[in-house]
C-alpha cells in the first residue's frame, strides 16, 4: 500500500530524531559514580582496628577522585598518620600486585608503625636491619620502591658514597630474597668496597646467585673483583657451551627448541654408576668412598671440563650419537668431594681414555680404584 506524503515525512522525522539521540548518547559523558569512602576506610582499617589514632567516623574527605587505591591511601593517612611517611611505605596502599598476603601484611604493618611514630626496629625490622639501617630506610632517596629502599639502607651502612648505595639499590640485588639476607648483605658489602658499574653488578649477581644455588655455603671472603669477573665470564662461556650441546642433542632427537627442558639428558651407556668404600680404619674415619658416575647432561659435561681443565665437553657429539660415554671418578669424604679422573668408554665397553687434571695420566692409587671399577662393570682397560 502506498504511503501518503504526510506519512513519509513523519517516518523521515522519526528516523532523524533517532539518529540525533544515538549521536547524543555517544558524546554525552556518563554520570560518574560517587566515591566509596566507606569501603576505603574499611579496607584501610582491616586488621589494624586496635591501633587507629583517629575515629573512622570522623573522616569526611573533600576528594574528587574515584580511584579506590588513592581513596584507600587517604583513609590510611587519616586512621594512622601522626607523622609523615616516605612514599616507599605509602605505595603498599595503592598497589600490592605480585605480593603474597604475608608480604602485604608486613608492609602495611611497617607503614602503620612509622605513621604512628612507633619504633620500626622493635616492630620487627630488627630481623633484617640495624637501627642505623632502619633510620636510612625511613629516609630513602627519591623514586625508590620498598625493596630498593631496603637495600639502599643496607648499602648506606657500609659506604658514605650516595651514588654507590643508590647504584646497588637499583641493581638486581633489590630482588634478592630477604630469607638469604646474610649472603646478599655480604654481596652489598663487597660492592661497597669495590665500586662497580651497574651493568657489571647485575651480571655478577646472576653469577653469584648460581654459585649460591650450587653451594649454599658459598662465600665472598677473600675474593677479588677481577677474579670474580673472570670466573663470571667463564661461567657465561660454560652456559654458551651447554646451549650448543643442547642444540646438538635436540637436532639428534629431532625435537623442537622448547622441548629439551623436560628431558635434558642423553641415554648414555646402560652400565650403572659404581661406588666403593675402602675397608681401612683411616678411610672409615674420614668417611672415604670412591664414586664413578656417568655424565649424561650438558651441564655436567661442561662442569667436568672446566674443573679438570681438559676438553671433554667437546665429546658431547659422540655421547649424543651413542659412540662414547663419559665417566667421572670422584673421591668423597665427610669434608669434601674431589674429582680425580675422567674416563671415556666406547660402545664395546673399553676405556679408551683415562685423564686427570690438565690431561695428566692416572696415579697408581687411582689406577687401583679404576681397576676395581672396570672389573665390577666388565670394562676393558687399555
Amino acid at each position: 500500500m502506498k504511503r501518503s506524503m504526510i506519512q513519509r515525512r513523519q517516518d523521515a522525522e522519526r528516523e532523524r530524531i533517532e539518529l540525533c539521540d544515538a549521536a547524543l548518547r555517544r558524546v554525552v559523558r556518563r554520570a560518574r559514580p560517587t566515591p566509596d569512602f566507606s569501603k576505603a576506610i574499611e579496607e584501610a582499617e582491616r586488621g589494624f582496628e586496635g591501633v587507629v589514632v583517629r575515629d573512622p567516623q570522623t573522616w569526611h574527605p573533600q576528594m574528587k577522585t574515584r580511584d579506590p587505591a588513592r581513596l584507600r591511601l587517604a583513609a590510611a593517612r587519616h586512621l594512622f598518620g601522626l607523622y609523615p611517611v616516605p612514599a616507599t611505605l605509602e605505595r603498599i596502599w595503592i598497589d600490592d600486585t605480585g605480593l603474597s598476603a604475608d608480604e602485604v601484611r608486613l608492609r602495611r604493618q611497617w607503614y602503620v608503625t612509622a605513621a604512628r611514630g612507633d619504633s620500626l626496629y622493635k616492630a620487627g625490622a630488627s630481623t633484617w636491619l640495624t637501627r642505623k639501617e632502619v633510620h636510612a630506610f625511613l629516609n630513602p632517596s627519591d623514586g625508590l620502591d620498598f625493596d630498593e629502599a631496603f637495600w639502599e639502607a643496607i648499602a648506606r651502612s657500609y659506604t658514605g658514597a650516595a651514588a654507590v648505595s643508590l647504584r646497588i639499590a637499583r641493581s638486581k640485588i633489590a630482588r634478592a630474597p630477604r630469607g638469604e639476607i646474610e649472603f646478599w648483605r655480604a654481596v652489598v658489602r663487597f660492592f661497597c668496597a669495590n665500586p662497580t658499574p651497574a651493568e657489571t653488578i647485575d651480571d655478577l649477581c646472576d653469577y653469584l646467585a648460581e654459585c649460591r644455588r650450587r653451594d649454599p655455603h658459598y662465600s665472598l671472603d677473600g675474593r677479588t673483583l677481577p677474579a670474580l669477573t673472570r670466573r663470571m665470564h667463564e661461567w657465561h662461556h660454560d652456559i654458551a657451551a651447554i646451549e650448543r650441546i643442547e642444540a646438538m642433542r635436540r637436532r639428534a632427537r629431532g625435537r623442537s627448541a622448547n622441548s629439551w627442558a623436560a628431558d635434558a639428558a642423553w641415554s648414555g651407556s646402560p652400565l650403572g654408576d659404581w661406588e666403593w668404600v675402602p675397608s681401612s680404619k683411616d678411610a672409615k674415619a674420614k668417611g672415604e668412598r670412591f664414586v664413578v658416575r656417568q655424565l649424561k647432561q650438558a651441564e655436567d659435561l661442561v662442569m667436568e671440563s672446566r674443573a679438570m681443565r681438559h676438553c671433554v665437553s667437546t665429546y658431547a657429539g659422540k655421547c649424543i650419537a651413542g659412540k662414547a660415554s663419559i665417566w667421572s671418578l670422584r673421591r668423597c669424604t665427610k669434608e669434601r668431594i674431589d674429582r680425580l679422573l675422567t674416563i671415556e668408554v666406547d660402545p664395546q665397553h673399553r676405556a679408551v681414555q683415562v685423564r686427570g687434571l690438565g690431561n695428566r695420566l692416572a696415579h697408581e692409587d687411582e689406577r687401583n680404584v679404576i681397576e676395581r671399577w672396570a672389573k665390577a662393570r666388565g670394562i676393558t682397560l687399555r
